[in-house]
């Protein structure tokens, strides 16, 4: 990680990353505590590191940076997505946007604000990506 994303990775965390990354760890600790949610909680365990340090990393998806399909980018991937956005992705999304608006509303808050309107897509369908340095 280089300087400048270190500095908007510590402005970030001021400016709704900490709270929007606790919000991600509490969604995988629910999703944890019930042994079947454990999928749910390991996607959201790496989105809420992703959430707290999102400058310098992007989220994409795992068959276009591997090259190949597996379990997670096809049709269980879908079905996951889908029960994670009734569970925990929308109330993450809504976060995410909440926070964005309030921050558009500052001119330097503009660029966190998109960054959290990124987060936002990703809170909506997390399964079937990968962190990676940008």
């Amino acid at each position: 990680m280089g300087p400048v994303s270190l500095l908007l990775n510590i402005l970030w965390i001021v400016c709704g990353g900490f709270w929007m990354a606790v919000g991600w760890a509490i969604a995988a600790v629910i999703m944890a505590i019930t042994i079947i949610g454990l999928p749910w909680a390991r996607a959201a365990f790496t989105i809420a590191a992703y959430t707290l340090f999102p400058f310098g990393q992007k989220a994409v998806s795992r068959d276009e940076y591997f090259g190949r399909e597996d379990i997670g980018t096809g049709a269980f991937g879908l079905l996951g997505n889908i029960v994670w956005f009734v569970l925990a992705g929308w109330w993450l999304a809504l976060g995410h946007l909440v926070t964005a608006i309030l921050l558009a509303i500052t001119i330097i808050g503009i660029p966190f604000a998109w960054a959290h309107l990124k987060l936002a897509g990703i809170a909506l369908w997390p399964i079937g990506k990968v962190i990676v340095p940008a």
